[in-house]
């Protein structure tokens, strides 16, 4: 099905990088307009093709997690909510993966800098020689205005959406989100091109996007955080054979985390080969975490998954 044509498009230079409920919208549309956005990637164009992994080590944070927008909803009001249609993502023709000094689920385990760019043709991305990723689009930051006054870093997820990095907001995808402000004022970016859940090195395959959504006011539907429904199974690009997975084990969740993921980087590195820098970037983008219980006391358990598919 072709995808609808936009009522607005909204350019890589038309960008913010707080959300800012005093922010000017760059465009008002009507409920149910179709948006398109070109979004630059994450690092907001300091990264390119041809980047080394020295550009990783003088990255400007204060221009990373930008976000396009924001557009207002004619209509939308406090406590009403929009209803985001998720119509199409299309990534660049490349992406990058990197370990941020300082960053990311087991940065003190990894202080080096350290970037991958990845080609991506035919829906697959071949991060490492050997591992194919297939490709499933998304953006990390979608979001309105929040409710307080003020700035607020584009970096951590709040109520109102933001970085949330959640890889099942996919095309055909619906999000609702709290409205806060009036005109909603919704903004969106930071393209990936394929992501585990966890992104535990604190990037996935990172790319410019892109984005066509369709914004609707619904007033006869109230919630308080994000909520949303997925366009069919999830990870059906990955789930279609065995996983190895890793539990990490205790009474905190994040550490248990951690635990899973410093397990799955040991097992890729033993059944695979694959040294534990180029491991950990793996697990970012391919390998998902889940908690898999959270009731016998005192300990909990979290599972990392890896799809053995990547490895043909």
């Amino acid at each position: 099905m072709a995808t609808p044509s936009a009522s607005v498009h909204i350019r890589s230079d038309q960008y913010h990088l707080a959300w800012d409920r005093s922010l000017p919208p760059v465009a008002t549309v009507s409920s149910g307009s179709v948006v398109e956005i070109d979004a630059l990637d994450a690092s907001g164009g300091q990264l390119t093709e041809d980047s080394t992994v020295a550009d990783v080590t003088t990255l400007d944070f204060g221009r990373v997690d930008q976000v396009n927008g924001p557009v207002a909803v004619e209509g939308a009001e406090p406590g009403d909510t929009l209803q985001v249609e998720l119509l199409d993502f299309q990534p660049a023709g490349w992406g990058w993966t990197a370990s941020i000094p300082g960053f990311g689920l087991l940065a003190d385990e990894f202080p080096a800098a350290a970037l991958r760019i990845t080609q991506l043709r035919d829906g697959i991305g071949e991060l490492l020689p050997g591992a194919r990723i297939p490709l499933a689009p998304f953006c990390g930051e979608i979001g309105v205005a929040p409710r307080e006054e003020g700035p607020h870093s584009t970096i951590p997820p709040d109520t109102f959406g933001g970085n949330m990095d959640t890889k099942h907001l996919t095309a055909g995808a619906r999000l609702f989100l709290p409205v806060y402000a009036p005109g909603a004022l919704f903004s969106m970016g930071d393209g990936h091109a394929a992501q585990g859940d966890g992104e535990v090195c604190g990037t996935a395959i990172e790319t410019p996007m892109r984005i066509v959504v369709r914004l609707t006011v619904r007033k006869d539907l109230h919630v308080t955080a994000p909520e949303f429904q997925t366009a069919g199974p999830l990870a059906s690009a990955t789930n279609r054979g065995p996983f190895y997975a890793t539990d990490g084990v205790g009474p905190d969740l994040l550490t248990a985390a951690r635990d899973a993921t410093r397990r799955m980087i040991e097992y890729l590195g033993r059944e695979h080969g694959i040294a534990a820098i180029d491991a950990y970037l793996l697990c970012s983008v391919t390998v998902d975490l889940k908690i898999s219980e959270v009731v016998d006391a005192p300990n909990w358990i979290v599972t990392a998954y890896c799809p053995l598919g990547i490895f043909g």
